[in-house]
């Protein structure tokens, strides 16, 4: 016996559908037993740019780290804020 799903609702934005489907539960609205497996190899996460100021010395050692591990000094930052903010440990 198949059990019967709700609708999806309409959404007026992408941010009030974003926080509905990230509520706790979604098989009322979809029978996950039918889901295919995709693959969407050009997808690419969201980003913001944004401006830092850091000290010229500082910036010159970032960029030397960078040189010796062959990595552009811009994703070395990223990665070292991604290391330090994983390392901290869970949030308050």
């Amino acid at each position: 016996m198949s059990k019967t799903l709700k609708p999806v609702p309409e959404f007026k934005t992408e941010a009030e559908e974003r926080a509905f489907w990230e509520s706790p539960d979604s098989d009322d609205h979809i029978d996950w037993s039918k889901a295919e497996r995709v693959r969407l190899p050009n997808l690419k996460p969201s980003s913001t740019s944004i401006s830092l100021r850091l000290p010229n010395a500082l910036l010159e050692r970032i960029k030397v780290a960078a040189g010796k591990r062959d990595v552009p000094y811009q994703s070395l930052i990223k990665i070292w804020l991604s290391e330090k903010i994983d390392a901290s440990g869970p949030q308050r």
